[in-house]
């Protein structure tokens, strides 16, 4: 029919499916909980709409420059000086229009055909998709629950090969909800920096602000900047502001990288939209209490999901301390989790997220976001209880 082997093999997001599903059943006046998406619940702080009006009424409606408003870059760059005491010149910032085409960008100046990047097992679903479309091969290093699914720096080093490209890490993590140790992250900028060439280190950091003390040794994130300048970081608006519909994002670049990827951007985007860009500079500089307000009652929904989901059974071996994500085992439901997730949504009226999205490595898990409120995840748990209580009796996990 003329369609491309890459447009036809490439695989669906499943969440997407999974709420798609889920809206056809609200639409035919069923009551679903939501617990699958990585959306905020939460409306964007007042400063950044404001902003955006007064953008608005003063005709800031035009093209900006194709790396992004200065006076932006120059924000982004103060916030990564203050909150991780790293110097971050504006000309190494593309400002984009969401996290995703950054990603593309950066895959597309990064990869030639066979290239390989490693990523983690489980992953965020994309990560694998985007490689593959741009010709590269993702090479999956298993991380294990009862590590807290952290990367092993040796493990890495084993996967290494000539065509590494890239090592990409997100801390804190979709979908486990955990975060790298310094440590380790500091032992994966050394790969790098000790292979022959690249590889480079690729940091997802789309929901630092997003962390959680436990008394972890983990708490609290780190930017792989604070390990090494030669390094791709992502970052934007969409999970720490509230402002996903924005579709404000940014990428921070080695400098020889600057150049090509905006040349690449001035051709495929021209620019980011100029309202969300002034919209993204006061939600740097002014909604830091907005943040903060936000982030204590994600806490709280972490903490009653995960003591929830262990009192009915799930396993989490080790207490998600970022994003907002619980990724718990339950293959003891059914070995099948893409199965279960969709038998959950029709019979109980909860959207959850199949781990094979994720990976291999997510084969027996689900996904449970926290970004809805409290009174939401209460009346989810009281469903799973009547859906496993008629389906599953007696099978409880361990705790």
């Amino acid at each position: 029919m003329g369609l491309t082997k890459r447009a036809l093999e490439i695989p669906p997001f499943i969440v997407m499916d999974v709420l798609e599903r889920a809206q056809e059943l609200e639409r035919q006046g069923r009551s679903i909980i939501h617990l699958e998406v990585g959306e905020p619940d939460f409306d964007t702080p007042a400063c950044v709409k404001e902003a955006a009006v007064k953008a608005l009424t003063d005709n800031r409606t035009h093209y900006t420059h194709s790396l992004g408003l200065i006076e932006l870059r120059q924000a982004i760059a103060q916030h990564y000086h203050d909150r991780y005491g790293v110097e971050v010149d504006p000309g190494r910032i593309l400002v984009t229009a969401g996290t995703s085409p950054a990603m593309l960008l950066m895959f597309g100046a990064l990869l030639e055909q066979g290239d390989e990047v490693i990523i983690s097992d489980p992953c965020y679903a994309c990560y694998a998709n985007f490689i593959e479309f741009l010709g590269g091969s993702p090479v999956r290093v298993p991380v294990s629950e009862d590590d807290a699914f952290q990367y092993k720096p040796e493990e890495i080093a084993r996967a290494m090969t000539g065509r590494t490209k890239a090592v990409m890490i997100n801390s804190p993590a979709n979908p486990t909800g955990q975060l790298l140790g310094p440590e380790r992250m500091a032992a994966v900028a050394a790969l790098a920096r000790g292979a022959e060439g690249p590889p480079y280190v690729i940091s997802d950091e789309i929901y630092h602000g997003l962390s959680y003390d436990d008394g972890q040794e983990t708490s609290g994130e780190h930017s792989i900047l604070e390990y090494t300048d030669d390094a791709f970081v992502l970052n934007g608006f969409s999970k720490l502001y509230a402002m996903t519909g924005w579709r404000l994002g940014y990428l921070i670049v080695p400098a020889r990288y600057a150049r090509p990827l905006q040349k690449m951007h001035q051709n495929f985007a021209i620019c980011a939209p100029s309202l969300a860009q002034w919209a993204g500079i006061a939600a740097l500089k002014q909604a830091h209490g907005d943040v903060e307000r936000m982030r204590e009652r994600y806490d709280a929904r972490r903490k009653r999901l995960v003591e929830g989901l262990r009192e009915l059974g799930l396993g989490i071996k080790v207490t998600p301390n970022g994003a907002f994500y619980v990724l718990a085992r339950a293959n003891h439901l059914d070995p099948d989790d893409y199965r279960l997730a969709f038998h959950i949504l029709e019979e109980a009226g909860v959207a959850v997220t199949p781990g094979r999205d994720f990976g291999p490595g997510g084969h027996g898990f689900l996904r449970f976001s926290y970004a809805n409120n409290l009174a939401n995840i209460e009346e989810a748990l009281s469903r799973l209880r009547g859906y496993l209580d008629r389906f599953h009796p007696g099978k409880r996990l361990a705790r």
